[in-house]
């Protein structure tokens, strides 16, 4: 699993902020896998230069809120349905839970 596909498999469950995913990518991962705040947002950057998330504006503290976009659904179920069909593991598709592989 990368950085990546987890943003998107977080953002697939509805639109977060950045520090947002951060927390719940560790909280997903155990805190075992840590991320700088540098690297969702570098990430991210990533994602909307791919056309699989956009930036729907601000909420009300000013944070850039980030949704998952039709073709990021899209990636985010292939690659989910891939990660099941080779091992089964401790976690989420893309749109049924809070944690994934």
């Amino acid at each position: 699993m990368s950085i990546r596909h987890g943003l998107l498999a977080l953002l697939s469950q509805g639109p977060r902020y950045g520090y947002q995913l951060r927390a719940e990518f560790e909280s997903s991962t155990g805190s075992t896998w840590p991320l700088n705040i540098g690297q969702v947002y570098s990430t991210l950057s990533r994602l909307e230069r791919d056309a699989l998330v956009t930036r729907v504006g601000a909420d009300e503290e000013g944070r850039f809120v980030y949704r998952i976009t039709a073709e990021g659904s899209g990636r985010c179920a292939a690659g989910s349905a891939r990660r099941s069909r080779a091992a089964t593991v401790r976690g989420t598709s893309c749109r049924s839970s809070s944690r994934w592989p």
